[in-house]
């Protein structure tokens, strides 16, 4: 009988565990279904797909581009490719980017170039491309050129026939028609005078009035579709348009990317994805985008390594295989996961973003205590400057996603474990945060045993956090782990523990009275500094030496918003949103960073000037207006 009810039981966790294999198996499968899914339905129709030119306008996924080019026949030059925030008048083009909605229906923009000055709108629906070109400023020695091609290597051939262009390509024919303009033909693309406005169809029947009347009626559907922003009206306008206009397609993959901007791919050779700058850009995406959201949030978190971590950067290239970046990964999934309820999206990056949490606490910990580091590995062909940076203390600061931080002036490297010796209470309320977010992810899957592993790691490193504390300063601080001292110097990540509400509230509020309204440290016209005005380094003004990064002060912000702070998260909106439309309404520019005393992005000479992050400036706007759900407080800050 014993023997019996051996085999049964046997045999039934034999039955169960193959039920479950097949099941993961299942799961696996549907899921590879969903990503086939969100690529097909996002990489189709024209749009600006091509990460090269915001002049060129493609199909996919033909793969067939319509360029469009500029040429000084005065000079003997030919602008043949155009990005945003390329500025230098003399010899460089200047971009003004203005509406894009995401799936191409509509773009518009404008492009001075030497002394040329025209506007270029689109608007595309399913395969029919519409394009008005409006010469603005000009001499008779110019002239406009549209150069088809084939892109990617994608198959097709391309043939001209009186003012028609037409792609033979494996889905068909393509022909795209001249409807307005003085032009010749050669037998590879159509020169345009720059006299008329120019016009060009896919569908015959349209005049070039027919066109410029569909633009008109497109930029008001794309306006109409803004308006249900209107409280942050212009905030959503530049997140949205620095969003979408660098949103580009990855042919290797079959799949969109919203890099930090174009000028960085270029840079690159193909295509950079940075860690904690792509995951913020698919929580911004997440607002109204849930397609391009998920794209990009699984895109960052496949870039994972051998290792077990998502890495500083993954790029068409190679990656970052010594150290990663912030973690914030596990809050943006969480964050999207709570607004869409897809559990398939949770599924897809979960084993990923478990696998990088355990990575931080069995790699990153000294006396438990969580500290930045670079790991030395084998590598094969990678850039010089980033050779310079693996295993090295330099490496370490690039890990930390505050490159030259005055912060680690004086921390020591250990060049055996290679590690900061500093204590650093960011990445350990970033990673607690992991944790958290995380844990309400293994939840929500149904994951038992890990929502435990991961709280059981919240709790140690929150009771780790709380020595960080010093009470007599009113802050937590960063701490040498050779000496056992405090370090004074004072960046905003000193107040991320409010992200994991480890400070009491009475605490919460030293922090804020005591530092962020302290006009020596981080309270100014513009906030906040990433050191404070008092340290001998934020004279330097350059990157993270003095200058305000939008992703300090959109974490500082969701800290706040656990605690009964009603001053200062009005201060840090209001703040924030200035500071973001003081350039935007001004250039049209997001810029990377900018100074913390005049406001300006472009004094540096280190700030890209179409980034998507500075756009978390306006973000907070937006979800402080209560487009994005505000998280519940906890009783102690309702009382």
């Amino acid at each position: 009988m014993k023997i019996k009810f051996l085999i049964a039981a046997v045999l039934s966790s034999f039955i169960f565990n193959t039920y479950l294999q097949a099941q993961q198996i299942s799961d696996q499968e549907r899921n590879v279904i969903q990503m086939r899914q969100l690529n097909a339905h996002l990489c189709k129709g024209w749009n600006t797909w091509n990460t090269n030119s915001v002049l060129s306008h493609v199909l996919l996924p033909e793969g067939f581009a319509i360029n469009v080019q500029l040429v000084n026949h005065q000079k003997g030059d030919t602008l043949k490719e155009a990005l945003i925030g390329r500025e230098d008048y003399g010899t460089k083009e200047h971009v003004v980017p203005g509406p894009h909605c995401y799936d191409g229906s509509y773009t518009d923009l404008t492009v001075e170039w030497q002394h040329i000055n025209v506007r270029v709108q689109s608007a595309a629906e399913k395969n029919d491309l519409f394009l008005l070109i409006t010469p603005v400023n000009f001499s008779n020695m110019d002239s406009l050129i549209i150069d088809p091609q084939m892109l990617w290597g994608r198959k097709g051939k391309i043939k001209m026939s009186d003012g028609i262009i037409i792609a033979n390509t494996p889905s068909g024919e393509i022909r795209i028609k001249v409807a307005g303009g003085n032009y010749s033909t050669s037998d590879t693309r159509i020169i345009f005078s720059l006299d008329h406005d120019i016009a060009l169809s896919t569908d015959k029947s349209k005049s070039a009035a027919d066109i410029e009347s569909i633009m008109k009626v497109s930029e008001k559907k794309f306006t109409a579709e803004k308006s249900k922003y209107k409280e942050a009206s212009e905030e959503y306008n530049a997140m949205q348009t620095v969003l979408a206009w660098n949103t580009v397609y990855d042919p290797a993959n079959n799949r969109l990317l919203t890099p930090v901007s174009r000028n960085w791919c270029v840079g690159w050779q193909g295509w950079v994805l940075f860690e904690w700058d792509n995951y913020f850009a698919a929580y911004m995406l997440s607002l109204d985008n849930k397609d391009l959201a998920y794209s990009n949030a699984i895109a960052i978190t496949k870039e994972i390594t051998k290792r077990g971590f998502v890495p500083n950067f993954g790029s068409s290239k190679n990656k970052s295989e010594d150290r990663s970046e912030p973690p914030v990964g596990s809050l943006i999934v969480n964050e999207i996961y709570k607004k869409y309820h897809e559990k398939w999206f949770l599924k897809e990056v979960f084993d990923e973003l478990l696998s990088w949490n355990r990575w931080w606490a069995n790699n990153r910990d000294i006396n438990g205590y969580l500290c930045w580091g670079s790991d030395p590995y084998v590598y094969g062909k990678i850039s010089p400057f980033l050779i310079k940076g693996i295993g090295t203390k330099k490496g370490a600061q690039w890990e930390s996603g505050l490159d030259n931080s005055p912060m680690w002036d004086d921390a020591v490297f250990d060049s055996t474990r290679h590690r900061l010796m500093q204590a650093d209470v960011g990445l350990m309320s970033l990673y607690i945060t992991d944790c958290q977010s995380l844990s309400e992810i293994a939840n929500a899957l149904g994951k038992t045993a890990i929502v435990k592993e991961l709280t059981q790691r919240a709790d140690k490193y929150s009771k780790k956090l709380r020595t960080l504390w010093d009470d007599q300063f009113g802050l937590y601080l960063n701490k040498n782990l050779i000496t056992g001292k405090f370090s004074y110097r004072l960046s905003p990540t000193l107040f991320y523990p409010l992200l994991v509400k480890v400070p009491t509230h009475k605490q919460a509020e030293r922090m804020i009275k005591e530092h962020f309204y302290n006009p020596q440290e981080f309270w100014g016209q513009f906030i906040m500094p990433s050191i404070t005005r008092n340290d001998p380094a934020f004279k330097d003004n350059k990157y993270w030496r003095g200058r305000i990064w939008a992703p300090m002060d959109f974490l500082v912000y969701l800290g706040m918003r656990n605690y009964q702070l009603p001053n200062a998260r009005k201060d840090m909106v209001e703040k924030s949103k200035n500071l973001l439309l003081k350039s935007w309404l001004g250039e049209h520019h997001i810029y990377e960073n900018y100074n913390a005393t005049s406001g300006e992005g472009n004094d540096s000479g280190m700030s890209d000037p179409f980034y998507h992050w500075g756009a978390l400036l306006g973000f907070i706007d937006i979800m402080d207006k209560g487009y994005v759900p505000a998280p519940e407080l906890p009783l102690e800050a309702k009382n």
